[in-house]
């Protein structure tokens, strides 16, 4: 598809549906869900376990093929769970499994496919324990974790670092590094001079940022006609 074929109306009420979806099937399910979230494909969402908290302004994106699930699981009876900040990204494929606590700081980004989880899920030798090995796992302020991403049990991710694509977290990386590998090491820091941008800027409007994107929506299907549209979901041609 080259682009979207979609009157602005029926985006609009695409748009509807997936709210409700959130409010009326995720939402009872977090323990706690913060205001101005998006979901893109909810349905594509699974949770199991308490508690699960997300912050403000947090994006989640699912995919039929890449479902995002946050998981708890745990032998304790007052477990951390999962406690995500503000301003969080989340890609579809994203797996968070906890069994005794996942903190997850604000702006924080999570790619395709990045796995975190706290335990061993079963011992060495006894492989009917019911988490394993199990220590938590932070992953600190503005932190970017890369596609394919597994971050182990105990590990602290530093703010603002990157974990380059498929690597392995197995040790701790410190603040302000650029780490990947397997395990992951410490490649280079970065540079102290240059200033980094948060997802939290981009939000520091909100009213004013959904009204563009609504205004670019506007601009870009507003030509678009129904017949149109059944003519490409049912007969589509080369350059649709």
């Amino acid at each position: 598809m080259l682009r979207d074929h979609r009157p602005y109306r029926v985006k609009k009420a695409y748009l509807k549906l997936q709210e409700f979806y959130v409010e009326h099937f995720l939402r009872p399910q977090f323990s706690s869900l913060g205001k101005g979230h998006t979901f893109i494909r909810p349905w594509n969402v699974e949770l199991f376990g308490v508690p699960i908290e997300i912050g403000d302004y947090v994006n989640v994106i699912a995919a039929r093929d890449r479902k995002v699930r946050l998981t708890v699981w745990s032998d304790r009876e007052d477990p951390d769970g999962i406690r995500l900040g503000d301003y969080c990204l989340i890609c579809p494929g994203v797996r968070l499994s906890s069994a005794t606590g996942i903190i997850v700081g604000d702006n924080v980004m999570f790619a395709s496919g990045a796995y975190v989880t706290d335990s061993d899920w079963h011992g060495i030798y006894d492989r009917v324990a019911i988490v394993g090995k199990s220590a938590p796992v932070r992953i600190e302020n503005n932190a970017w974790i890369g596609d394919s991403v597994i971050v182990c049990k105990g590990v602290t991710i530093g703010e603002n670092s990157v974990i380059g694509a498929g690597s392995v977290v197995t040790s701790s990386i410190p603040a302000n590094t650029i780490a990947a590998g397997n395990p992951a090491r410490v490649i280079k820091p970065l540079d102290a001079d240059r200033r980094i941008k948060t997802r939290a800027e981009w939000f520091a409007d909100p009213a004013a940022l959904f009204e563009e994107i609504d205004r670019i929506d506007r601009e870009k299907l507003g030509h678009n006609t129904f017949l149109d549209w059944m003519r490409y979901c049912f007969f589509p041609r080369k350059g649709d």
